[in-house]
């Protein structure tokens, strides 16, 4: 027995031996560092988005990064400001890149490490930006021979077009300025532009809404404030109903039709553009002009995902019966005399076909709301910008987006900003809830951003326009 132990031990130890190595029992293969598989951007990219993106690296293993070496990760003059692994997924974030610019991302050898503790050798990765759109604005109106004073507003926003944004708040709900008086309550100042909406129509005058009484815009002009305005058209929803709706659902008016002579829709609308006809000579008269925004929103989804609609009846019949709509009531204005407006149309993105075209529009408008990316808000104003590129674009309404400070930073050159209304927050203007500084779609911290950038142009800094 004890020659056998002799003998065994022995054998034991050398096979023990041989088991373990320095590599603590790892192939030997498996020592390989991480390697890189594919990236986003590719290296070499080019027409990369200017702003914020985000850069995605896939190994071919699992990798981590430690946190004390992401500040050495470097691309050029733009910031990094996140670094994350995740499985085989390293990603960055990367804020300030500017237009027309190549750059290199450089990752140090030690920051992307293997299961196994093998360091990943030092990564470079370089793209180049998309070039600066080449701007071509239109310096007059589609209106012909507007007043002056809508040549003066057309122009001051053309002057400041890239190098400021104008300040602007809607009425709550129709005809008043509700909105402005609580920006000025939380931030000390007024917005430069007011936006009203003729959405009561159907029932002015009244005792409750009159739009004969125009001592609110009036008022507002006198103090160097721009006057805007947009129209939720409520139309009957059916011949004879007298239910009225702007909506599209349950609602049987047909805006191919409305354009036919002789059918029921056509005396419809004939009877509305008169009547808001007259309500805008009114302004006219007194030598107000007017940022007008109707038919907004006229796609809707339907260009967003499959079984997308149109909103609102203006849209639901699609593009063609749409912009006959849109030149229907441009036409109708110029008959009338209607010599005041600057017109603007709400895109939705990837709805070109509604656009009723560069002779009856002057300002391109998109509504945002609920995105708090501002890498997100400035590719869409890229995107569109790059589209219209003869056109002033606009933030036309918004709610629970990114602060300005924010967009700005990133790229976004919106001629104007407009955040949508609260109604129980400004439906009074003095009492507890008009002094809460939360608000549905913008709050007073929001504004007191907004309000304190010197590139944000409020009503005390606004020239004479008259």
């Amino acid at each position: 027995m004890k020659k056998f132990l002799l003998i065994f031990l022995p054998v034991l130890f050398l096979f023990l031996c041989g088991c373990s190595d320095d590599n603590n029992g790892v192939e030997e293969e498996d020592l390989e560092p991480p390697v890189l598989v594919s990236s986003t951007p590719s290296n070499g990219a080019v027409d990369i988005a200017n702003g914020d993106i985000t850069i995605t690296l896939t190994f071919d293993q699992n990798i981590t990064s430690p946190s004390s070496t992401h500040s050495l990760v470097a691309i050029g003059n733009a910031s990094v400001d996140h670094v994350v692994a995740n499985l085989k997924e390293l990603k960055i974030d990367v804020s300030g890149l500017q237009e027309s610019n190549t750059y290199e991302l450089v990752i140090p050898k030690g920051v992307v490490i293997g299961p196994t503790k093998v360091e990943a050798a030092e990564i470079r990765l370089s793209f180049t930006t998309k070039e600066a759109v080449q701007l071509n604005i239109t310096t007059t109106l589609v209106t012909e021979n507007p007043i002056p004073q809508a040549q003066n507003v057309y122009n001051f926003l053309l002057d400041n077009y890239g190098e400021k944004m104008i300040s602007s708040t809607m009425a709550n709900v129709s005809w008043n300025t509700n909105e402005a008086e609580w920006v000025k309550f939380h931030t000390g100042k007024y917005p430069a532009i007011t936006t009203f909406d003729y959405v009561h129509l159907y029932a002015s005058p009244a005792n409750w809404i009159d739009y004969s009484n125009i001592t609110v815009a009036e008022e507002w002009w006198n103090n160097k404030g721009i006057v805007s305005a947009g129209w939720h058209w409520n139309v009957p929803l059916s011949e004879g109903s007298d239910q009225i709706s702007f909506y599209t659902d349950n609602n049987h008016f047909s805006a191919a039709e409305a354009t036919v002579t002789g059918t029921w829709e056509n005396e419809v609308i004939n009877a509305d553009l008169e009547k808001i006809a007259d309500y805008l000579l009114l302004l006219k008269e007194k030598n107000i002009p007017v940022i007008w925004r109707p038919l907004h929103e006229a796609a809707g989804n339907i260009y967003e995902f499959t079984g997308g609609t149109a909103w609102f009846w203006w849209g639901a019949d699609g593009a063609e019966a749409y912009k006959n709509l849109w030149i229907y009531m441009f036409n109708y204005f110029k008959d009338k005399g209607v010599n005041n407006l600057i017109w603007v149309w709400t895109t939705q993105t990837g709805d070109h076909d509604f656009y009723p075209g560069d002779g009856y529009v002057d300002i391109i408008g998109r509504d945002i709301y609920g995105e708090s990316s501002g890498s997100v808000i400035t590719a869409e104003f890229n995107a569109i910008q790059e589209i219209y590129s003869n056109k002033m674009i606009t933030l036309s309404e918004c709610g629970t987006v990114a602060k300005v400070s924010e967009q700005w930073s990133n790229g976004s050159r919106w001629s104007f900003f407009m955040p949508w209304y609260d109604y129980d927050r400004t439906v009074n203007t003095s009492g507890s809830e008009f002094e809460k500084t939360d608000h549905e779609h913008a709050s007073a911290s929001w504004w007191i951003d907004a309000m304190s950038q010197d590139y944000v142009i409020t009503r005390d800094e606004m020239p004479d326009l008259k």
